[in-house]
Protein backbone atom coordinates (compact mmCIF):
# COMPACT_ATOMS: atom_id res chain seq x y z
CA UNK A 1 0.00 0.00 0.00
CA UNK A 2 2.68 2.42 1.36
CA UNK A 3 4.86 1.75 -1.91
CA UNK A 4 1.51 2.94 -3.92
CA UNK A 5 0.81 6.10 -2.06
CA UNK A 6 4.40 6.85 -3.21
CA UNK A 7 3.77 6.41 -6.79
CA UNK A 8 1.39 8.51 -6.64
CA UNK A 9 3.41 11.47 -4.99
CA UNK A 10 6.15 10.58 -7.54
CA UNK A 11 2.93 11.18 -10.87
CA UNK A 12 1.44 14.29 -8.93
CA UNK A 13 4.96 15.80 -8.82
CA UNK A 14 5.69 15.15 -12.44
CA UNK A 15 3.20 16.10 -13.86
CA UNK A 16 2.71 19.53 -11.66
CA UNK A 17 6.48 20.30 -12.85
CA UNK A 18 5.72 20.11 -16.17
CA UNK A 19 2.45 22.19 -15.97
CA UNK A 20 4.98 24.74 -14.24
CA UNK A 21 7.41 24.51 -17.13
CA UNK A 22 4.62 25.65 -20.02
CA UNK A 23 3.77 28.93 -17.85
CA UNK A 24 5.36 32.22 -19.35
CA UNK A 25 6.66 29.77 -22.05
CA UNK A 26 4.21 31.17 -24.82
CA UNK A 27 3.02 34.21 -26.85
CA UNK A 28 3.63 38.21 -25.82
CA UNK A 29 5.16 38.47 -22.50
CA UNK A 30 2.24 39.74 -20.39
CA UNK A 31 2.17 43.55 -19.43
CA UNK A 32 0.30 44.18 -15.97
CA UNK A 33 -0.66 40.88 -16.00
CA UNK A 34 -2.59 41.24 -18.87
CA UNK A 35 -1.16 40.91 -22.82
CA UNK A 36 -1.38 44.11 -24.55
CA UNK A 37 -4.29 44.34 -27.15
CA UNK A 38 -3.96 42.54 -30.15
CA UNK A 39 -5.25 44.74 -32.87
CA UNK A 40 -5.99 42.17 -35.53
CA UNK A 41 -7.78 38.84 -35.81
CA UNK A 42 -4.64 37.23 -37.36
CA UNK A 43 -2.28 38.28 -34.26
CA UNK A 44 -4.98 37.02 -32.12
CA UNK A 45 -4.85 33.20 -33.67
CA UNK A 46 -1.11 33.55 -34.55
CA UNK A 47 -1.16 33.61 -30.42
CA UNK A 48 -4.14 31.18 -29.69
CA UNK A 49 -2.54 28.71 -31.91
CA UNK A 50 1.18 29.00 -30.16
CA UNK A 51 -0.96 28.45 -27.11
CA UNK A 52 -2.83 25.40 -27.80
CA UNK A 53 1.15 23.87 -29.48
CA UNK A 54 2.05 24.09 -25.49
CA UNK A 55 -0.51 23.24 -23.81
CA UNK A 56 -3.25 20.37 -24.78
CA UNK A 57 -6.64 21.80 -25.89
CA UNK A 58 -9.05 19.13 -23.82
CA UNK A 59 -12.55 19.30 -24.60
CA UNK A 60 -14.98 17.47 -21.50
CA UNK A 61 -17.66 16.23 -24.47
CA UNK A 62 -17.86 14.75 -27.94
CA UNK A 63 -20.71 12.32 -29.23
CA UNK A 64 -19.22 10.93 -32.06
CA UNK A 65 -19.49 7.28 -31.07
CA UNK A 66 -23.22 7.75 -30.97
CA UNK A 67 -23.02 8.45 -34.41
CA UNK A 68 -20.78 6.33 -35.51
CA UNK A 69 -23.39 3.73 -34.30
CA UNK A 70 -26.83 5.95 -35.81
CA UNK A 71 -25.17 5.52 -38.68
CA UNK A 72 -22.74 2.79 -39.40
CA UNK A 73 -24.21 0.54 -36.76
CA UNK A 74 -20.74 0.52 -34.80
CA UNK A 75 -18.81 -0.93 -38.09
CA UNK A 76 -15.78 0.79 -38.58
CA UNK A 77 -14.31 -0.60 -41.47
CA UNK A 78 -15.50 1.34 -44.06
CA UNK A 79 -15.24 4.63 -41.45
CA UNK A 80 -12.75 7.13 -43.13
CA UNK A 81 -12.71 9.44 -39.79
CA UNK A 82 -9.38 11.36 -41.51
CA UNK A 83 -11.55 12.20 -44.37
CA UNK A 84 -13.24 15.49 -43.82
CA UNK A 85 -16.96 13.87 -43.15
CA UNK A 86 -19.09 17.10 -44.67
CA UNK A 87 -17.77 15.60 -47.97
CA UNK A 88 -18.79 12.37 -46.93
CA UNK A 89 -22.51 10.84 -46.70
CA UNK A 90 -24.62 10.19 -44.06
CA UNK A 91 -22.05 12.64 -42.42
CA UNK A 92 -22.29 15.61 -44.88
CA UNK A 93 -26.52 15.70 -44.42
CA UNK A 94 -27.13 15.51 -40.92
CA UNK A 95 -27.01 18.63 -38.54
CA UNK A 96 -25.82 16.47 -35.97
CA UNK A 97 -21.90 15.90 -37.32
CA UNK A 98 -19.35 18.14 -36.36
CA UNK A 99 -16.26 16.00 -35.95
CA UNK A 100 -13.78 14.57 -38.24
CA UNK A 101 -9.86 14.13 -37.67
CA UNK A 102 -8.73 16.72 -40.39
CA UNK A 103 -11.16 19.44 -38.75
CA UNK A 104 -9.87 17.86 -34.65
CA UNK A 105 -6.73 18.56 -36.22
CA UNK A 106 -7.40 22.27 -37.71
CA UNK A 107 -8.57 23.62 -34.17
CA UNK A 108 -5.76 22.17 -32.80
CA UNK A 109 -7.81 19.68 -30.02
CA UNK A 110 -5.03 18.13 -27.87
CA UNK A 111 -7.66 16.06 -25.78
CA UNK A 112 -11.22 15.04 -26.31
CA UNK A 113 -13.80 13.26 -23.70
CA UNK A 114 -15.56 10.61 -26.33
CA UNK A 115 -18.92 10.37 -24.94
CA UNK A 116 -19.95 6.59 -24.04
CA UNK A 117 -23.70 7.02 -24.80
CA UNK A 118 -26.78 4.88 -24.57
CA UNK A 119 -29.93 6.37 -24.60
CA UNK A 120 -32.49 6.74 -21.15
CA UNK A 121 -34.65 4.24 -23.31
CA UNK A 122 -32.66 1.60 -22.02
CA UNK A 123 -32.28 1.92 -18.50
CA UNK A 124 -33.72 -1.40 -16.85
CA UNK A 125 -33.00 -2.94 -19.94
CA UNK A 126 -30.01 -3.31 -21.93
CA UNK A 127 -27.94 -0.27 -21.09
CA UNK A 128 -24.92 -2.16 -19.72
CA UNK A 129 -24.52 -4.08 -22.98
CA UNK A 130 -24.63 -0.60 -25.01
CA UNK A 131 -22.69 1.08 -23.16
CA UNK A 132 -19.88 -1.86 -22.87
CA UNK A 133 -20.55 -1.62 -27.10
CA UNK A 134 -19.59 1.86 -27.01
CA UNK A 135 -16.55 1.57 -25.16
CA UNK A 136 -15.63 -1.64 -27.27
CA UNK A 137 -16.03 1.71 -30.66
CA UNK A 138 -14.29 4.34 -29.33
CA UNK A 139 -11.41 1.60 -28.40
CA UNK A 140 -11.23 0.37 -31.36
CA UNK A 141 -11.56 3.76 -33.07
CA UNK A 142 -8.70 5.23 -31.21
CA UNK A 143 -6.66 1.97 -32.36
CA UNK A 144 -7.60 2.16 -36.13
CA UNK A 145 -6.24 6.20 -36.19
CA UNK A 146 -3.57 5.47 -33.62
CA UNK A 147 -1.52 7.72 -35.91
CA UNK A 148 -3.55 10.56 -34.71
CA UNK A 149 -5.30 9.44 -31.26
CA UNK A 150 -3.90 7.86 -28.18
CA UNK A 151 -5.64 6.08 -25.83
CA UNK A 152 -5.14 8.14 -22.63
CA UNK A 153 -6.63 7.21 -19.25
CA UNK A 154 -4.61 9.41 -16.49
CA UNK A 155 -3.40 13.03 -16.49
CA UNK A 156 0.53 11.78 -17.37
CA UNK A 157 -1.30 10.21 -20.35
CA UNK A 158 -2.77 13.14 -21.68
CA UNK A 159 0.95 14.87 -21.65
CA UNK A 160 2.49 11.90 -23.24
CA UNK A 161 0.01 11.87 -25.91
CA UNK A 162 0.11 15.58 -26.39
CA UNK A 163 3.67 15.63 -26.58
CA UNK A 164 3.89 12.53 -29.67
CA UNK A 165 1.63 15.01 -31.08
CA UNK A 166 -1.25 13.02 -30.97
CA UNK A 167 -4.96 13.59 -29.96
CA UNK A 168 -4.88 12.42 -26.25
CA UNK A 169 -8.89 10.48 -26.18
CA UNK A 170 -10.28 9.37 -23.50
CA UNK A 171 -13.53 7.47 -22.43
CA UNK A 172 -16.37 9.33 -20.34
CA UNK A 173 -19.74 7.38 -19.51
CA UNK A 174 -23.09 9.80 -20.28
CA UNK A 175 -25.82 8.99 -17.85
CA UNK A 176 -25.84 6.66 -14.20
CA UNK A 177 -28.40 4.21 -15.58
CA UNK A 178 -25.55 2.41 -17.89
CA UNK A 179 -24.45 1.42 -14.83
CA UNK A 180 -27.64 -0.93 -13.92
CA UNK A 181 -27.39 0.49 -10.23
CA UNK A 182 -24.17 -1.67 -9.76
CA UNK A 183 -21.18 -0.70 -8.62
CA UNK A 184 -19.53 -3.79 -9.97
CA UNK A 185 -20.17 -2.69 -13.30
CA UNK A 186 -18.60 0.84 -12.35
CA UNK A 187 -15.60 -1.13 -11.28
CA UNK A 188 -15.74 -2.61 -14.65
CA UNK A 189 -15.83 0.37 -16.62
CA UNK A 190 -12.94 1.91 -14.86
CA UNK A 191 -10.98 -1.31 -15.38
CA UNK A 192 -11.56 -0.80 -19.19
CA UNK A 193 -10.38 2.99 -19.17
CA UNK A 194 -14.11 5.19 -18.69
CA UNK A 195 -12.78 8.23 -16.65
CA UNK A 196 -15.71 10.23 -16.14
CA UNK A 197 -19.34 9.25 -15.23
CA UNK A 198 -22.05 11.66 -15.82
CA UNK A 199 -24.35 10.82 -12.89
CA UNK A 200 -27.52 11.11 -14.82
CA UNK A 201 -28.37 11.52 -18.31
CA UNK A 202 -32.56 13.02 -19.02
CA UNK A 203 -33.86 10.34 -16.67
CA UNK A 204 -33.56 9.84 -13.36
CA UNK A 205 -31.76 6.75 -12.21
CA UNK A 206 -32.82 4.84 -8.99
CA UNK A 207 -30.35 6.68 -7.02
CA UNK A 208 -30.19 10.29 -8.70
CA UNK A 209 -31.87 12.44 -9.98
CA UNK A 210 -32.02 14.64 -13.77
CA UNK A 211 -32.35 17.93 -14.64
CA UNK A 212 -34.79 16.91 -17.20
CA UNK A 213 -37.31 15.85 -14.68
CA UNK A 214 -36.25 18.23 -11.72
CA UNK A 215 -39.56 19.54 -9.12
CA UNK A 216 -39.89 23.41 -9.84
CA UNK A 217 -39.43 23.32 -6.18
CA UNK A 218 -36.60 20.67 -6.19
CA UNK A 219 -38.09 18.93 -2.63
CA UNK A 220 -36.87 15.52 -2.13
CA UNK A 221 -34.42 13.99 -4.89
CA UNK A 222 -30.95 14.24 -5.21
CA UNK A 223 -28.89 11.34 -4.41
CA UNK A 224 -29.83 8.29 -2.03
CA UNK A 225 -27.95 6.27 0.24
CA UNK A 226 -26.53 4.31 -2.90
CA UNK A 227 -26.20 7.09 -4.57
CA UNK A 228 -23.75 8.78 -2.39
CA UNK A 229 -22.51 5.44 -2.04
CA UNK A 230 -21.54 5.81 -6.09
CA UNK A 231 -19.54 9.25 -5.60
CA UNK A 232 -17.86 7.70 -2.75
CA UNK A 233 -16.84 4.66 -4.82
CA UNK A 234 -15.78 7.12 -7.85
CA UNK A 235 -13.38 8.75 -5.59
CA UNK A 236 -12.23 5.42 -4.43
CA UNK A 237 -11.52 4.09 -8.06
CA UNK A 238 -9.82 7.49 -9.29
CA UNK A 239 -13.22 8.60 -11.44
CA UNK A 240 -13.76 12.12 -12.15
CA UNK A 241 -17.57 12.87 -11.47
CA UNK A 242 -19.83 14.57 -14.00
CA UNK A 243 -22.84 16.85 -13.29
CA UNK A 244 -23.90 17.76 -16.06
CA UNK A 245 -27.95 16.93 -16.90
CA UNK A 246 -28.01 16.17 -12.50
CA UNK A 247 -30.88 18.05 -10.68
CA UNK A 248 -29.68 20.42 -8.28
CA UNK A 249 -30.05 18.60 -5.05
CA UNK A 250 -28.38 15.82 -6.73
CA UNK A 251 -25.26 18.40 -7.27
CA UNK A 252 -25.86 19.87 -3.45
CA UNK A 253 -25.44 16.19 -2.52
CA UNK A 254 -22.44 15.23 -4.88
CA UNK A 255 -20.45 18.16 -4.23
CA UNK A 256 -21.26 17.43 -0.45
CA UNK A 257 -20.16 14.23 -0.39
CA UNK A 258 -17.34 14.08 -2.43
CA UNK A 259 -13.53 13.99 -1.23
CA UNK A 260 -12.54 15.02 -4.92
CA UNK A 261 -12.75 17.65 -7.08
CA UNK A 262 -16.02 17.62 -9.49
CA UNK A 263 -16.54 18.24 -13.20
CA UNK A 264 -19.61 19.91 -15.21
CA UNK A 265 -18.49 18.09 -18.76
CA UNK A 266 -20.44 20.27 -20.85
CA UNK A 267 -23.01 23.18 -19.42
CA UNK A 268 -22.59 26.59 -18.95
CA UNK A 269 -23.57 29.74 -16.38
CA UNK A 270 -27.27 29.53 -15.41
CA UNK A 271 -27.43 33.39 -14.86
CA UNK A 272 -27.01 34.37 -18.22
CA UNK A 273 -29.42 31.51 -19.90
CA UNK A 274 -31.95 29.68 -17.30
CA UNK A 275 -31.61 26.07 -18.94
CA UNK A 276 -31.76 23.80 -16.15
CA UNK A 277 -28.76 22.12 -17.79
CA UNK A 278 -26.53 25.03 -17.23
CA UNK A 279 -25.41 25.59 -13.40
CA UNK A 280 -27.09 28.15 -10.86
CA UNK A 281 -24.56 30.60 -9.21
CA UNK A 282 -24.53 29.13 -5.99
CA UNK A 283 -23.33 25.29 -7.23
CA UNK A 284 -20.67 27.34 -9.13
CA UNK A 285 -19.31 28.72 -5.95
CA UNK A 286 -19.78 25.73 -4.48
CA UNK A 287 -17.75 23.80 -7.00
CA UNK A 288 -14.56 26.62 -7.01
CA UNK A 289 -14.67 25.50 -2.91
CA UNK A 290 -14.26 22.09 -4.18
CA UNK A 291 -11.42 22.89 -6.66
CA UNK A 292 -14.06 21.32 -9.22
CA UNK A 293 -14.60 23.15 -13.18
CA UNK A 294 -17.38 23.49 -15.38
CA UNK A 295 -16.81 23.11 -19.40
CA UNK A 296 -18.90 25.46 -20.72
CA UNK A 297 -20.66 24.52 -23.46
CA UNK A 298 -21.55 25.02 -27.17
CA UNK A 299 -25.58 24.69 -27.73
CA UNK A 300 -27.08 27.38 -28.66
CA UNK A 301 -30.32 26.43 -26.35
CA UNK A 302 -27.60 26.48 -23.57
CA UNK A 303 -26.00 29.35 -24.61
CA UNK A 304 -28.64 32.25 -25.38
CA UNK A 305 -31.65 29.99 -24.95
CA UNK A 306 -32.24 29.86 -28.53
CA UNK A 307 -31.78 29.13 -32.10
CA UNK A 308 -29.39 31.73 -32.61
CA UNK A 309 -25.60 32.45 -30.94
CA UNK A 310 -22.59 33.39 -31.74
CA UNK A 311 -18.63 32.68 -30.44
CA UNK A 312 -19.22 36.18 -28.59
CA UNK A 313 -22.59 34.67 -26.58
CA UNK A 314 -20.09 31.87 -25.37
CA UNK A 315 -17.44 33.92 -24.37
CA UNK A 316 -19.92 35.84 -21.95
CA UNK A 317 -20.63 32.96 -20.26
CA UNK A 318 -16.58 32.08 -19.94
CA UNK A 319 -16.65 36.03 -18.77
CA UNK A 320 -19.48 35.42 -15.98
CA UNK A 321 -18.20 32.56 -14.60
CA UNK A 322 -14.19 33.47 -14.67
CA UNK A 323 -15.85 37.25 -12.52
CA UNK A 324 -17.59 35.10 -10.08
CA UNK A 325 -15.55 32.26 -9.05
CA UNK A 326 -11.82 32.73 -11.10
CA UNK A 327 -10.49 31.36 -14.23
CA UNK A 328 -9.42 28.36 -12.26
CA UNK A 329 -12.93 27.04 -12.57
CA UNK A 330 -13.09 27.01 -16.51
CA UNK A 331 -13.02 24.85 -19.00
CA UNK A 332 -14.58 23.82 -22.48
CA UNK A 333 -17.05 21.08 -23.36
CA UNK A 334 -18.08 21.46 -26.71
CA UNK A 335 -20.87 18.43 -26.88
CA UNK A 336 -20.09 18.22 -30.74
CA UNK A 337 -22.01 15.82 -32.48
CA UNK A 338 -24.91 16.06 -29.42
CA UNK A 339 -25.87 19.06 -30.66
CA UNK A 340 -28.05 20.36 -34.14
CA UNK A 341 -27.58 24.30 -33.48
CA UNK A 342 -23.61 25.53 -33.26
CA UNK A 343 -22.97 29.14 -32.53
CA UNK A 344 -21.58 31.15 -35.54
CA UNK A 345 -17.72 30.88 -35.43
CA UNK A 346 -17.87 27.19 -33.60
CA UNK A 347 -19.49 25.41 -36.24
CA UNK A 348 -17.29 22.53 -35.53
CA UNK A 349 -14.10 21.43 -33.87
CA UNK A 350 -12.23 23.03 -36.56
CA UNK A 351 -13.40 26.61 -34.46
CA UNK A 352 -11.48 26.10 -31.18
CA UNK A 353 -9.25 28.84 -31.89
CA UNK A 354 -11.69 31.18 -32.53
CA UNK A 355 -13.25 30.96 -28.92
CA UNK A 356 -9.45 31.71 -27.25
CA UNK A 357 -9.25 34.58 -30.20
CA UNK A 358 -12.49 36.19 -29.16
CA UNK A 359 -11.19 35.36 -25.24
CA UNK A 360 -7.79 37.62 -26.29
CA UNK A 361 -10.13 40.50 -28.26
CA UNK A 362 -11.14 42.15 -24.86
CA UNK A 363 -7.48 42.63 -24.13
CA UNK A 364 -7.89 41.07 -20.33
CA UNK A 365 -6.57 37.57 -20.45
CA UNK A 366 -3.08 36.31 -20.11
CA UNK A 367 -0.96 33.82 -21.33
CA UNK A 368 -1.75 32.01 -18.54
CA UNK A 369 -5.37 32.11 -18.31
CA UNK A 370 -5.63 31.06 -21.93
CA UNK A 371 -3.52 27.86 -20.53
CA UNK A 372 -5.45 27.07 -17.66
CA UNK A 373 -9.12 27.46 -19.71
CA UNK A 374 -7.48 25.44 -22.69
CA UNK A 375 -6.49 22.43 -20.47
CA UNK A 376 -4.33 23.08 -17.45
CA UNK A 377 -7.46 23.79 -15.34
CA UNK A 378 -8.63 19.87 -16.23
CA UNK A 379 -5.30 18.82 -15.95
CA UNK A 380 -5.44 19.70 -12.51
CA UNK A 381 -8.43 18.41 -11.76
CA UNK A 382 -7.84 15.29 -12.90
CA UNK A 383 -4.61 14.97 -10.86
CA UNK A 384 -6.37 15.66 -7.72
CA UNK A 385 -8.33 13.38 -8.23
CA UNK A 386 -6.02 10.78 -8.87
CA UNK A 387 -4.57 11.80 -5.35
CA UNK A 388 -7.74 11.26 -3.79
CA UNK A 389 -7.69 7.82 -5.06
CA UNK A 390 -3.72 7.54 -3.81
CA UNK A 391 -4.96 8.83 -0.61
CA UNK A 392 -7.61 6.17 0.17
CA UNK A 393 -5.92 3.23 -1.40
CA UNK A 394 -3.05 4.02 1.27
CA UNK A 395 -5.73 4.56 3.96
CA UNK A 396 -6.90 0.84 2.76
CA UNK A 397 -10.08 1.77 2.18
CA UNK A 398 -11.82 -1.13 0.08
CA UNK A 399 -14.45 -1.75 -2.82
CA UNK A 400 -17.94 -0.86 -1.59
CA UNK A 401 -20.09 -3.52 -1.70
CA UNK A 402 -23.65 -2.19 -0.91
CA UNK A 403 -26.55 -2.97 -3.64
CA UNK A 404 -29.98 -2.05 -4.15
CA UNK A 405 -31.78 -5.53 -3.68
CA UNK A 406 -35.01 -3.81 -4.74
CA UNK A 407 -34.02 -1.90 -8.11
CA UNK A 408 -35.60 -2.76 -11.39
CA UNK A 409 -32.06 -3.50 -13.04
CA UNK A 410 -32.43 -6.87 -10.24
CA UNK A 411 -36.33 -7.28 -9.86
CA UNK A 412 -38.05 -5.69 -12.89
CA UNK A 413 -39.58 -7.86 -15.68
CA UNK A 414 -36.09 -8.25 -17.94
CA UNK A 415 -34.35 -8.85 -14.49
CA UNK A 416 -33.26 -12.54 -13.30
CA UNK A 417 -33.89 -12.44 -9.54
CA UNK A 418 -29.98 -14.82 -8.83
CA UNK A 419 -31.67 -15.62 -5.42
CA UNK A 420 -34.33 -17.24 -6.83
CA UNK A 421 -32.41 -19.80 -8.89
CA UNK A 422 -32.18 -23.47 -7.47
CA UNK A 423 -28.34 -24.67 -8.08
CA UNK A 424 -28.78 -27.48 -10.61
CA UNK A 425 -26.82 -30.86 -9.62
CA UNK A 426 -24.31 -31.96 -12.37
CA UNK A 427 -24.73 -35.36 -13.51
Amino acid sequence: MRSGGQSGVWTVSVIILSIGTWVGRVGPRPADGELALLTSPRERLETVRQVLSEVPLIDGHNDLPWNIRNFLHNQLAEFDFDKDLRQVTPWSKSAWSQTDLVRLRQGMVGGQFWAAYVPCESQHLNAVQLTLEQVDLIKRLIEKYSQHMQFAASSREILEAHGRGRIASLIGVEGGHSLGSSLAVLRTLYQLGVRYLTLTHTCNTPWAKSSSVEDDDEDGGGLTAFGETVVKEMNRLGMLIDLSHTARTTMRDALRVSKAPLIFSHSSAFAICNSSRNVPDDILKQLADNGGLVMVTFYNYFVKCGSQASVSDVAEHIYYIRNLIGVDHIGVGGDFDGINKTPRGLEDVSKYPELFAELLRSGKWNVLDLKKVAGLNLLRVLTQVERVRDDLRTAGITPFEEYLPDSPDTIGNCALDINSVQRVTEV
